[in-house]
């Protein structure tokens, strides 16, 4: 059975809505995912194959992702 911890790092990015502000309509435009704001936190929600397109999206536009 997979590890849980793995498959939600897979489905999801998470970081600071600060750095997500400049990005996020457009990102909801191109991209078939959910983003939620959570207290300052914004997560990105979508498949394992959005979530890398997405993560390779925010590394052309100079956010470092852990």
């Amino acid at each position: 059975m997979p590890d849980p911890e793995s498959l939600r790092d897979s489905t999801q990015i998470v970081l600071p809505a600060d750095e997500l502000r400049e990005y996020r309509a457009d990102i909801e435009d191109r991209f078939v995912v959910t983003v939620v704001d959570d207290d300052g936190v914004a997560r990105i929600i979508g498949s394992p194959i959005e979530i890398k397109a997405v993560n390779d999206y925010l590394a052309r536009q100079g956010i470092s992702l852990p």
